[in-house]
C-alpha cells in the first residue's frame, strides 16, 4: 500500500509523543513492505529529502513572510501551505493511496492531500484543545484550534485516537458516531530500550543523591502536571532526605516551575535537564527508582510505556489514557491527578515495598509484548487503512459525495462536563 504521512513533528523535530509515533509507526510500515511518505517541517541541518530506514521523508521549509511559532494559528496556516506545495510537486511522480494526518497542525495539507489524490483521509486525533483544557476553551485561539480539529474529523473517513478514552473524548466533542473512531494504541520499541549496566551507573552517578532516584519524563506543560510531582518533593524529602527528582523535557512552563521549586526550598533535590539524547534518557529511565507520571490530562503516556520497557515501577494519575494503559496495582500504581497527598502514598508504598515494584515491573513488561510492538500497532493501523478504502468505494458506488461538515456551535461551556458516558476503569 501506498501511504502518505503528513505531521508537524517528525525526527529531528519531536516535541513529545506524537513525532515519536508517526517516526515509528512509519518505519514499522516500510518494514512490513508498504510504500510510504512523510511529509513533515525542516529542520535546520537536517535533509530536505532522504531515505530512512525505508520511509521517504520529506521536510519543507516554511514559505515567507516569517511568522513566529508563538503567533501560533498564523505559523501553521504558513506550515500547511508549506506542506500542500510539497504535496503537489510529489504528485508528479508518486500517488498514495491513503492519506493520514496527524493532528489540527496538518488539517487543511491533509485535506487538499485528500483531494488532490482522490484518496481517503485518515486522521488521528492525538490530544483535543478542549481535553488540554479540562472541557474548557479559555480564549479565541483555543476555540479556533476546537473549529479545525471538528472540521478535521469530518474531512476524514475514520478517525484514529489511541486510547478508549479518547475515543469517547472525541466522539463527543465532534458529535462523531463512534462507529467511525477505532482506538490503535501507541507503541514501544523495546530494543531502543535495552541499555547496558555501565550506562546505568554512571547516570545514577551523576543524577541520584543518597537516597531514591525519581524521573519525570515529558513536555512542560500544565497539563502534563509537573508542579504536582514537585509540590510533593518536600513531604517526600521529609523521610527521605536523600531524595531526588530529576525532570525531563522543556516547555512553557519550565521557569514556573524551576520558582516552584525555589518557593519550596527543595532546589538542592530537583533537577532540570531540558530534553536528553536518545542514548541518554534509556540509562537515566533504567537508572530510576521510581518514574512518575502525573498527567492532569493524557490521551496515551507514551513515557509509561518507555519506563515498564527498562523495569522501572511506575506512579501515574488515575486520568485518560493511562487509566487504561496502567492497570492499578497491575502494571503500576494510580493517585488522583493534581492530588499531592494521593502521589505521595502512592511513591511511599513503591519504594516501602521492594517486591511490589519488582512484580508490577514484570506484568507491565509482559503487557508490552503482547499489545504494544510496534509492528502489530502498524498491523492495526493497516485495518483502518483498508476500512477506509471500503467505505470509500462502497460510497463512491453509491454515487454518494463525503459530506460537509456541520457549522460548529463553540459555546462558553464545559464540553466535557456530563461524563455519564465516560468510560470506567472496570470497562476498559
Amino acid at each position: 500500500m501506498r501511504i502518505l504521512h503528513l505531521s508537524w513533528e517528525y525526527p529531528p523535530v519531536v516535541y513529545g509523543g506524537l513525532g515519536r509515533h508517526v517516526h515509528h509507526l512509519a518505519e514499522a510500515q516500510a518494514a512490513a513492505g508498504h510504500d510510504v511518505v512523510v511529509v513533515t517541517q525542516h529542520e535546520p541541518d537536517a535533509s530536505f529529502d532522504e531515505w530512512s530506514n525505508g520511509v521517504r521523508v520529506l521536510r519543507v521549509p516554511m514559505d515567507p513572510p516569517h511568522v513566529p511559532q508563538s503567533d501560533l494559528l498564523a505559523w501553521v496556516m504558513a506550515f500547511d501551505h508549506a506542506v500542500s506545495r510539497a504535496v503537489a510537486r510529489l504528485s508528479a511522480g508518486w500517488r498514495p493511496q491513503v492519506v493520514h494526518g496527524h493532528d489540527w497542525l496538518v488539517a487543511h495539507a491533509a485535506a487538499t492531500a485528500k483531494d488532490l489524490f482522490d484518496a481517503p483521509l485518515v486522521a488521528t486525533v492525538h490530544a483535543t484543545e478542549a481535553g488540554r483544557h479540562q472541557g474548557w476553551l479559555p480564549g479565541p485561539v483555543n476555540k479556533a484550534i476546537h473549529t479545525v480539529e471538528w472540521w478535521l474529523t469530518y474531512e476524514a473517513r475514520r478517525v484514529i485516537t489511541c486510547s478508549s478514552h479518547m475515543q469517547w473524548e472525541v466522539t463527543r466533542l465532534f458529535d462523531l458516531p463512534a462507529s467511525k473512531v477505532d482506538v490503535v494504541p501507541n507503541g514501544i520499541d523495546l530494543a531502543r530500550w535495552a541499555v547496558s549496566r555501565d550506562a546505568v551507573d554512571a547516570a545514577r552517578t551523576r543524577f541520584a543523591g543518597s537516597g531514591p532516584l525519581i524521573v519525570f519524563t515529558g513536555r512542560l506543560e500544565w497539563e502534563k502536571g509537573a508542579h504536582t510531582l514537585v509540590s510533593a518533593v518536600p513531604q517526600l524529602l521529609s523521610d527521605r532526605p536523600g531524595l531526588r527528582l530529576v525532570v525531563v523535557g522543556q516547555g512553557s512552563q519550565r521557569e514556573a516551575l524551576q520558582t516552584l521549586v525555589e518557593d519550596l526550598g527543595i532546589t538542592d533535590a530537583v533537577a532540570f535537564t531540558g530534553w536528553l539524547p536518545d542514548h541518554e534518557l534509556p540509562a537515566l529511565a533504567a537508572a530510576a527508582d521510581l518514574a512518575v507520571v502525573p498527567s492532569i490530562y493524557e490521551p496515551f503516556g507514551m513515557v509509561a510505556l518507555e519506563s515498564v520497557a527498562v523495569g522501572t515501577p511506575l506512579v501515574v494519575a488515575d486520568t485518560g489514557g493511562l487509566r487504561e494503559l496502567v492497570e492499578h496495582k497491575v502494571a503500576g500504581l494510580h493517585f488522583v491527578a493534581g492530588e499531592v497527598d494521593g502521589l505521595v502514598r502512592a511513591v511511599r508504598a513503591l519504594l516501602d515495598d521492594e517486591v511490589l515494584g519488582r512484580r508490577l515491573v514484570r506484568e507491565g513488561r509482559a503487557v508490552l509484548a503482547e499489545k504494544y510492538a510496534w509492528s502489530q500497532v502498524a498491523r492495526r493501523t493497516e485495518a483502518v487503512y483498508a476500512q477506509a478504502l471500503a467505505d470509500d468505494r462502497v460510497l463512491r458506488d453509491r454515487g454518494v459525495r463525503q459530506s460537509q461538515a456541520p457549522a460548529v456551535v463553540v459555546t462558553d461551556g464545559n464540553l466535557l462536563a456530563d461524563d455519564d458516558n465516560r468510560p470506567s476503569a472496570a470497562a476498559l
